[in-house]
């Protein structure tokens, strides 16, 4: 134990004193250690009581959170109630609102669905009606073109035109249908114009067939022998009425091609001036619907004037008898002016009487009877001038 182990700061350090200073260190850090944990445990204490304090604080804080919120809540809760309610009601009012209007809407959509549907009946009526005439001129248009295609039907045709326009026109005796001339030929129709025994020949027969072929073509070279047949067949047709209508001192110099159509003129006219031309050296005149009633009003105009003419002695007559006539009326209303001039100096020789009596009326009212005797020869003066005047 007496044992030195080591010498510190020149004392010699045994194993005893070694022991003997390990305990006391040892008690002494018991000694602090246990300072230390009753400091420390007051310590501890102090601060739970203060934490505890501060607990109790914010718990005291947290109800009064609590309550705030569970007023602000409450209040909340009644605020949206009363929101609610509202809402709701707000809600109602424009669902009933949307549903009038709705209705109304479906009211007048439907009121304008049935006038629409209303109109609409009417118009497939109208259409309906305008189909059905529609089928009708379509059956027409194809009757017309079996007729056009049909060469005597055709001719029948214009024939029928021309005479519905020559008939409508001019009266019976200045025209006649199928004519005979003196070489046996018959021309569809003839007129006999005033002053002239010889007749103008109309002649309604117009090929048809090259035409037909020229709008039908589909090309350059379809088209160009079209053409040249519609030069051939127009002016073979222009040649035969030459030859054959044509009769000195029976028929006129001037003779008439019919063409039963519009578009079948425009189209010799436009794009076949050289056969017009050809027709018109050869003293034909060519002329559409519209045209010959043209033609055919001159020519009524014409007859018009010769009946004038032929009856200018029967007017001089009746204008003599006219004449006749006014100058009796004019010595009539001569006697008529001067009885009229008489009855008028009667009237005013009546209108002086009837003053001079009015005016010795006048005089009598103002007599005064009642006057001294002297007084009566003038009032008997007066009397007898009052008789004077009224005869």
């Amino acid at each position: 134990m007496s044992q030195i182990l080591f010498v510190a700061f020149g004392t010699p350090v045994s194993v005893a004193i070694l022991a003997m200073s390990l305990s006391g260190l040892a008690f002494v850090l018991l000694v602090l250690t246990l300072s230390l944990g009753a400091s420390g445990r007051r310590r501890d204490a102090a601060e739970a009581v203060a934490r505890q304090a501060d607990l109790q604080e914010k718990l005291a804080d947290l109800a009064r959170a609590h309550a705030e919120v569970t007023g602000r809540v409450r209040s909340m809760g009644e605020i949206l109630g009363s929101r609610q309610a509202d809402l709701a009601r707000f809600v109602a009012e424009q669902l009933e609102s949307v549903g009038s209007r709705v209705g109304r809407s479906l009211e007048d959509q439907s009121r304008n669905s049935s006038e629409s549907l209303g109109k609409l009946n009417e118009r497939l009526a109208v259409i309906d009606a305008a189909q059905a005439r529609l089928t009708g001129l379509t059956e027409e248009v194809i009757g017309l073109k079996d007729i056009l295609a049909n060469k005597q039907a055709r001719g029948a045709f214009g024939q029928g035109r021309m005479e519905a326009i020559v008939r409508d026109a001019l009266p019976g005796n200045a025209y006649e249908f199928q004519y005979t001339l003196s070489n046996r030929c018959r021309p569809d129709c003839v007129i006999r114009l005033p002053g002239d025994d010889r007749v103008m020949v109309v002649d309604a027969k117009f090929p048809l067939e090259a035409f037909v072929a020229l709008k039908d073509a589909q090309d350059g070279e379809a088209r160009k022998i079209a053409a040249a047949r519609v030069r051939a067949d127009v002016g073979r047709h222009i040649a035969d009425i030459k030859e054959r209508y044509f009769v000195a001192g029976e028929t006129q110099d001037i003779a008439i091609l019919f063409v039963p159509s519009e578009s079948l003129y425009a189209d010799l006219a436009e794009h076949f001036e050289d056969v017009v031309q050809k027709a018109h050296t050869n003293r034909i005149v060519i002329v559409s619907p519209s045209l010959l009633v043209m033609a055919v009003q001159v020519m009524q105009a014409l007859v018009r004037d010769a009946r004038v003419r032929e009856q200018a002695h029967i007017i001089q007559v009746e204008v003599r008898r006219l004449v006749e006539d006014v100058v009796r009326l004019r010595q009539r209303v001569g006697k008529l002016s001067a009885h009229f001039g008489q009855a008028q100096e009667d009237i005013a020789g009546i209108v002086i009487s009837a003053d001079k009596i009015a005016k010795s009326g006048e005089r009598i009212d103002m007599l005064d009877f009642e006057q001294s005797p002297s007084a009566k020869p003038q009032a008997e003066f007066a009397l007898g001038g009052l008789g004077k005047a009224a005869e």
